[in-house]
């Protein structure tokens, strides 16, 4: 296949529309199922990316969770625990395979923003992977091949029409790339940058100690970063992110925007959520939305009488601001990497709220004495990578 043509660009009036190799060769992927659109395309190759180099990193398989362009999630396949299993939703699916487990936490970290989603899995689909993607709402995948078991059960999602892509992973692409706007070609060279323990060689705070696990984290959080749209921030914590905040011109709301989604993955683990009793048969995403407004703080819309009883058995006592912050607390030794250096202190302080002990940035603001004493302040770790991760 040569070329691949598409029903639209990025919007239905972008026509016409296709993909292809420049130099007239094969493409690197063949489409198994369905018909995969413009904005998939993108999501597939750079989460391919993303999770091919996870696997590079850690020795671990890899998978991510993409929403326009940037990753809703992603970890590598590390055992669940007991919590784990329940607020990711697969408590009820026995065993999983190490691909399982790692899309499961990479579709968990932040299931509002996976809702839709575009999957990349570093290794062949297993039917134990192919189970759990089945009971999501998911836009399509790709991998670098399919357990014929897992195939079937993939290709009769959407009515027949999942969009399920093999790409070679053997593939390499020319180190030169180009790409084009308002009619103008850019040309640049491929962001090969390798991310391994070295670059968190550089610790510049009192505390040195940044132990193997921690590594693995914020490993995960800069290859994430590597291809999330910039500004970008990523918390990370036991083999997954957290909390990806992407896009943002200002970097304290980076901050911001992934501080509070880590939070909100810490508070689903909460008892008060965890004990939630829904009404039977409700729908999944209506579940996921429920317990993110439960949290937030509009909980009325689904405590105000005649608004709960359409969600929950039994009507929920309310999550204090109060009791939300005694268990946001017990939240301890998160990782935390950045794409560009910390311009202000100010980023550090909301980290240490969510519970940042580890942090990797490339180091080079006028004001990095400022930042690295709010570290010791909290006897924080932090290395300079002394590389920046921007990507658009």
């Amino acid at each position: 296949m040569k070329e691949f043509q598409l029903k639209y660009g990025c919007n239905p009036n972008q026509k016409p529309s296709r993909i292809y190799m420049n130099d007239g060769s094969e493409l690197p992927v063949t489409v198994l199922n369905g018909r995969p659109g413009y904005i998939n395309f993108l999501d597939a190759f750079n989460g391919w990316q993303l999770v091919r180099e996870l696997k590079e990193a850690t020795g671990l398989p890899a998978a991510t969770s993409f929403k326009h362009v940037s990753p809703a999630g992603a970890a590598v396949g590390l055992p669940l625990t007991d919590v784990e299993r329940k607020i990711y939703w697969v408590d009820d699916m026995g065993e999983l395979s190490p691909l399982a487990s790692a899309y499961a936490r990479a579709r968990g970290a932040d299931r509002m923003s996976s809702f839709g989603d575009f999957i990349s899995l570093s290794d062949v689909c297993d039917v134990s992977t192919a189970k759990i993607v089945k009971r999501e709402v998911s836009d399509g995948i790709i991998a670098p091949g399919y357990e014929p078991e897992a195939l079937e059960i993939l290709k009769a999602k959407k009515k027949g029409n999942y969009n399920i892509i093999q790409i070679d992973a053997d593939y390499r692409p020319n180190p030169i790339e180009h790409k084009e706007v308002f009619g103008i070609t850019f040309e640049q060279g491929r962001n090969e940058l390798k991310i391994d323990n070295e670059l968190l060689s550089n610790v510049v705070t009192e505390n040195k100690e940044i132990p193997d696990s921690a590594k693995i984290d914020l490993i995960i959080s800069l290859i994430t970063l590597k291809y999330t749209q910039s500004n970008s921030v990523c918390y990370a914590k036991g083999g997954q992110a957290i909390g990806i905040g992407a896009g943002q011109q200002s970097r304290i709301h980076c901050t911001r925007l992934a501080g509070q989604k880590a939070d909100n993955w810490f508070l689903r683990q909460c008892p008060k959520v965890l004990e939630l009793q829904f009404v039977d048969k409700i729908g999944r995403a209506d579940r996921d939305n429920a317990i993110d407004l439960y949290i937030g703080d509009d909980y009325m819309d689904v405590l105000a009488d005649g608004a709960w009883e359409k969600i929950f058995k039994v009507k929920p006592e309310v999550f204090t601001k109060e009791e939300k912050r005694a268990w946001l607390d017990n939240m301890q030794d998160v990782a935390l990497g950045s794409d560009a250096f910390f311009p202000f202190g100010d980023n550090i302080e909301r980290a240490h709220k969510s519970g940042v002990k580890y942090v990797a940035q490339p180091g080079g603001s006028i004001r990095d004495d400022n930042v690295i004493e709010t570290c010791n302040k909290y006897n924080m770790a932090m290395c300079f990578t002394g590389i920046r991760l921007f990507h658009h």
